[in-house]
């Protein structure tokens, strides 16, 4: 049965449609509604409707930037324009944007069924296509890390191939496997390797796995414990750098993503466990040459003291840190091999150490190269300590980034919305253009950073200058709608109840009876 969902600001409506359709006699499972797109987009993300049906013209994130986001990010899912406005423009945008259908208000109960009935026999048609496409295991899983499957569509189709994929967490890893002999076949280790590991990893946690390439694994990990898969990876880590490698006489290069809640989220760890990889494979190889130095040293760097501070120092005790720490470093020939693969050592690690600490959008990748120039200009312990200062600096970029990544725009959002909150005209759109953000990505961060939708911010101000203007004006409530954002008395009505308990009239008058009580 395809899920169905209705977004227009006109709650009659909505209550119309809901109640007109015999939902499941008809083939279908009406899975809710909402007044407005951007209070939509988390239900629509939620419940994964199969078809979305959204009015136009809607008080601050309009159909039409609604379906832009959703053929955007799920595109899975059919959409179906309604609009009361009976102009060419509107269904030139509309047909712009791959709707499926557009339609005038009012609609009648036969006319929607129709139209559902439509498209339900397209999503029919596609899957059938899907289907005959013989999607294995391997398709799935390289799809899923490639970003190029919706959520529904691969639930489908893992049920199809037998596969469980539900999870409340998940993570990815990389495995680049290298033979030590050249000669060695690379294809047989891997199986080799991917046999041992899941023979051991069958008890300890779920996991799904398959070849990108003759010399690479994937593994896409997952529990419904964050603790547990928190401790698993990191077991898995330093387990198959250590005890694989020594039982299968093999180098392994791994490379570990961050924990996501979703599916979608897969693709996310996929990246950063790439990035991972490249930054250790960078690391083991430096590691190498430095073993291969024939030069007779005994001066050694302590990186976990160096890390540790990069995690928790502060800047006005950098300085001291880091002559402190490089002291052992004076009688160091800065400009031998032995100098540079040590400082290169310290760098590769501190970049990976900062990218899976603080989760920045940062590649590390990206920045080694440049830092590995520095390195070279290395020529004294004055030109040591100011580029161990310089690397500081840069890795606690990253942690402010990690820290307060999104405070200063929730900060212009807000002060936006106290500024423009009686603007009927308001949009998603208008907000995003503004903090020069994507809407999507606004909508999101400023629900994870405050617990609040935009729609529910936007409202607490509207209805709280409403309140102040009924207890200290005269106007009607009809003006005070307008004079607050709504062009519709009977929505700012039924809205000002559900958030107060009470109508507009009912809240004058408690506060004229406790002004004479």
């Amino acid at each position: 049965m395809k899920k169905v969902m209705i977004v227009d600001d006109e709650i009659l409506i909505r209550e119309n449609i809901r109640s007109c359709v015999d939902w499941t006699k008809e083939g279908f499972i009406y899975c809710g509604d909402a007044p407005d797109g951007e209070i939509a987009l988390p239900l629509i993300e939620e419940q994964q409707p199969d078809i979305l049906i959204t009015d136009i013209k809607m008080p601050f994130m309009d159909g039409l930037e609604l379906t832009a986001i959703v053929r955007k990010q799920l595109p899975h899912i059919k959409v179906i324009i309604m609009s009361g406005h009976d102009e060419f423009r509107y269904a030139q945008n509309a047909i712009r944007l791959g709707v499926e259908d557009y339609c005038l208000k009012p609609v009648s109960a036969a006319e929607l069924i129709e139209l559902l009935r439509k498209v339900s026999a397209k999503i029919d048609e596609e899957q059938k296509k899907i289907k005959g496409q013989g999607v294995t295991k391997e398709r799935l899983l390289a799809d899923l890390c490639g970003g190029l499957m919706g959520t529904p569509e691969a639930i489908e189709t893992a049920k199809e191939l037998n596969l469980t994929l539900a999870s409340r967490f998940y993570a990815a890893a990389i495995l680049d496997v290298r033979t030590a002999d050249s000669a060695g076949n690379d294809q047989q280790l891997l199986t080799s390797v991917r046999n041992e590991l899941d023979r051991r990893l069958e008890q300890a946690i779920e996991c799904l796995s398959f070849y990108r390439s003759k010399t690479e694994l994937v593994y896409i990990f997952k529990s419904n414990s964050a603790e547990s898969l928190t401790e698993f990876l990191h077991t898995f880590n330093t387990y198959t750098r250590s005890q694989l490698e020594q039982q299968l006489g093999c180098e392994i290069y791994a490379g570990m993503g961050s924990q996501q809640e979703r599916i979608q989220g897969i693709h996310i760890s996929y990246l950063e466990a790439e990035e991972d990889k490249y930054i250790s494979r960078l690391a083991r190889l430096n590691q190498a040459s430095l073993h291969d130095i024939h030069e007779p040293m005994d001066i050694v760097i302590n990186r976990n003291r160096f890390l540790e501070f990069a995690k928790i120092g502060i800047p006005s005790e950098r300085d001291a840190f880091v002559r402190e720490f490089a002291a052992p470093l004076k009688s160091l020939p800065f400009k031998s091999s032995y100098s540079f693969y040590l400082f290169n050592d310290l760098t590769l690690e501190a970049l990976r150490c900062a990218k899976q600490t603080f989760r920045t959008g940062e590649d590390p990748g990206c920045s080694a190269p440049r830092l590995q120039q520095e390195i070279k200009k290395i020529a004294s312990w004055e030109d040591c300590c100011s580029y161990l200062n310089s690397l500081l600096q840069e890795l606690w970029l990253w942690r402010s980034e990690s820290s307060d990544k999104y405070g200063d725009v929730i900060k212009q959002v807000k002060e936006y919305l106290q500024a423009q909150y009686n603007n009927e005209q308001l949009s998603l759109k208008m907000m995003a253009a503004h903090v020069r953000v994507s809407p999507s990505h606004l909508s999101k961060v400023f629900s994870q950073e405050t617990g609040q939708t935009l729609t529910e911010y936007l409202t607490q101000i509207r209805i709280g200058k409403a309140m102040e203007l009924l207890k200290t004006t005269r106007s009607k409530s009809f003006e005070i709608a307008f004079e607050v954002g709504y062009n519709d008395p009977h929505y700012f009505s039924n809205l000002f109840k559900k958030m107060t308990g009470m109508t507009p009239k009912e809240y004058r008058n408690q506060g004229e009876k406790d002004e004479t009580a």
